[in-house]
């Protein structure tokens, strides 16, 4: 990976707001989640009720995917990340502080959360992906990894 495909990503995950997260179940059916998050670097965060099954599926298989892209009205303009990642459940009062601060940052309304909700902070480390670019022809990619 270049460190021109490098900051591409960077800026990406930056300009976007959601990702679909993709799970999988004890039986391995895969699920895939919309979520909101933050990045830090290649590192996303993001919140949710502790009860999901995102979450329960998380605390039994850490591997999962995501991508990041938009609505693009013709093929050949399509951009976007899929990544292979590790997500961890927070638990530390300063890992939780952190995720909590980046998300507040790109998401003002989330400081107004009521506490009483059974909230968690999950953070997912890419290790592998692409980033796609069709602008560079059809089903283009560059590889990358973290």
């Amino acid at each position: 990976m270049t460190e021109d495909t490098k900051q591409k990503v960077l800026d990406y995950l930056e300009k976007h707001r959601y990702m679909r997260l993709a799970t999988v179940t004890t039986d391995s059916t895969p699920m895939v989640h919309t979520v909101a998050y933050a990045s830090d670097g290649p590192t996303v965060y993001f919140l949710t009720d502790r009860r999901t099954r995102k979450i329960f599926n998380i605390s039994k298989n850490p591997g999962v995917a995501f991508s990041v892209d938009e609505d693009y009205p013709d093929a050949g303009l399509i951009q976007g990340i899929q990544m292979e990642a590790r997500a961890t459940i927070l638990s530390a009062r300063a890992d939780v502080e952190k995720a909590r601060d980046l998300l507040v940052a790109k998401f003002p309304n989330m400081a107004k959360m009521p506490p009483e909700l059974d909230l968690v902070f999950v953070r997912v480390d890419p290790e592998e992906g692409y980033f796609l670019d069709y602008t560079r022809g059809f089903t283009h990619r560059d590889k990358i990894e973290l």
